[in-house]
């Protein structure tokens, strides 16, 4: 069965998007993390907010603009959104969150069930559907912008794994209580 997981890019002050989405603040802090490297082959699905899909993207102007994980990742996505489009190329639009979840368990296996965005993050907390949380800290401060957790309440929680690499302090963490 799989494990969902919600990854991000946070910065020292809490912020995964800087104001207005941005998200160029991240690509200097892109660099080789071993940890997500093994991360990577691991995910057998996405689920993604429609603003993080439709959003910046830290390596626009490459060839790895628009690509999970810059092109490292390839495989089923399925996108929440009020207004679906027609699907295609891996990418399937789902009208909310239970759906998703439900899809993306199903074409994941085993595997894992990534969360990208922070609304649908904070959604799927809510729902108690979240296992586990990997935060990637950035040594950059941001002074605002999207927060990892809006209002999730109190969520129990336990270390698995701490890891530092020039780039990033890496925290992964198991839900214990909601």
């Amino acid at each position: 069965m799989a494990t969902i997981l919600y990854s991000a890019t946070m910065s020292l002050d809490g912020y995964i998007a800087g104001p207005g989405g941005d998200m160029g603040w991240l690509t200097p802090h892109l660099g080789p993390n071993p940890l997500v490297d093994e991360l990577i082959p691991r995910i057998g699905a996405l689920v993604v907010g429609n603003r993080t899909f439709g959003g910046d993207d830290p390596h626009k102007g490459t060839d790895r603009a628009g690509k999970p994980f810059g092109g490292g990742w390839d495989g089923p996505q399925f996108v929440v959104t009020h207004h679906p489009r027609p699907s295609g190329d891996g990418i399937t639009f789902v009208p909310d969150v239970p759906t998703a979840l439900r899809e993306a368990r199903a074409a994941a296996g085993d595997g894992y069930v990534n969360i990208l965005g922070a609304d649908i993050a904070r959604q799927c907390l809510h729902a108690g559907e979240v296992d586990e949380i990997l935060v990637c800290v950035a040594p950059v401060l941001l002074g605002g912008g999207t927060p990892l957790f809006a209002e999730p309440g109190t969520i129990g929680m336990q270390q698995l794994h701490v890891s530092h690499t020039p780039h990033a302090v890496n925290i992964w963490m198991r839900i214990t209580s909601r």
